[in-house]
């Protein structure tokens, strides 16, 4: 569920939204439609690190407040633009930029026959990519926690991006995104913080599979790295869906240890069994291949999930981490307020979660 706001009446005539809406109504002036959007998503965990952590905690899971709306130009033509912040609903604070209201996707764009062209922060393709085997994405077990491990990482919004999105063509299409560099302005010394993101997507039918590569430039805050990934979902039948991950990265700062650490091959597989209309069973195991071996890791996750209707869920997840010698990852890590630090190096860390989530 949304709550619009349609185009800003004359003088005399009122609207009653919340204050942080009528700040974008500048003018009496026609504007576009405007929707206001969000996630509320909290769960109650119980973590344990494998060592001396263990304790119950009550997470915010990536839960969001957006505006987002567009305008038709001409028949061939229309503008959109979006604002996102991340909320906490447990504490209020934020660990991005709590002073700033762009801390998730936020972009200003044109779209018409030619695809779509826009321009922001946001979610780079390689990213998105991990779409059709994404899960548990913001809950325990997530795939991130495997996935965008150090300053290898990928799962990124880069700053200053541009990016084309192609048209649909019999399933097929196309992103291509490329961060010019990191911070308020470019600087003499900073030639290579740029990063380059391109993914090929397809949906039609059953089958749903993204291709994706990245760059990163050797002056970029993490340093210099390259990834590839591929997903992919295939519904065998009505209530069974298959999924499977591959992730190639390759990081290339640092000393040879470090490279040997931070890269790896990534893969796994996993599935969706619906019970009833409304309730799921998932399950995943995933691996985290390091060129050093000692930093491997695998990750098992299950849980059940039951729509209460299109915009409410709760769900029960459980996730188990087994680190290698040298490995330190737990499975709650990623797009969650509740992250007590890492697990203990060389055991297995779990967590237990129970969910709601509410899109309004």
């Amino acid at each position: 569920m949304a709550i619009k706001l349609n185009a800003i009446k004359p003088a005399g005539r009122y609207l009653t939204v919340p204050a942080t809406a009528l700040a974008l109504a500048v003018s009496t002036q026609a504007m576009a439609d405007v929707t206001i959007y969000g996630r509320a998503h909290v769960s109650v965990d119980y973590l344990d690190d494998g060592a001396d952590y263990s304790k119950a905690n009550l997470s915010s899971n990536s839960s969001r407040l957006g505006f987002k709306g567009s305008h038709e130009i001409n028949p061939d033509l229309t503008a959109f633009f979006q604002i996102e912040q991340q909320i906490n609903f447990t504490t209020g604070s934020n660990d991005g930029d709590s002073a700033s209201f762009s801390t998730r996707d936020t972009f200003v764009g044109l779209r018409g026959n030619f695809g779509a062209i826009q321009m922001g922060r946001f979610d780079s393709p390689f990213k998105t990519a991990r779409g059709p085997a994404n899960l548990f994405g913001d809950q325990v077990g997530d795939m991130r926690n495997l996935t965008r491990v150090g300053n290898a990482r990928f799962d990124e919004r880069y700053d200053n991006t541009l990016q084309y999105t192609s048209p649909e063509y019999n399933g097929f299409s196309m992103k291509l995104a490329y961060s010019v560099y990191e911070g308020q302005a470019a600087t003499e010394e900073d030639d290579s913080s740029n990063a380059g993101s391109l993914s090929l997507n397809y949906a039609k039918g059953p089958l749903a599979a993204a291709l994706a590569y990245e760059t990163v430039g050797a002056d970029n805050s993490r340093g210099k790295r390259n990834g590839l990934r591929l997903a992919g979902s295939y519904k065998v039948m009505d209530d069974l869906k298959l999924v499977g991950f591959y992730q190639s990265t390759d990081y290339k700062s640092g000393n040879s240890a470090l490279r040997k650490q931070l890269s790896s091959d990534t893969y796994g597989l996993g599935g969706e069994y619906m019970l009833g209309k409304n309730t799921a069973l998932k399950a995943m195991w995933m691996t985290r291949d390091a060129d050093d071996s000692d930093y491997g890791a695998d990750m098992w996750v299950v849980g059940v999930e039951h729509k209460l209707d299109k915009a409410v869920r709760v769900y029960a997840n459980y996730a188990f981490m087994d680190n290698d010698k040298h490995s330190k990852l737990a499975p709650w890590a990623q797009a969650r307020s509740a992250k007590p630090g890492v697990a203990a190096t060389g055991t297995e860390a779990a967590g237990l979660s129970v969910g709601l989530r509410y899109d309004f």
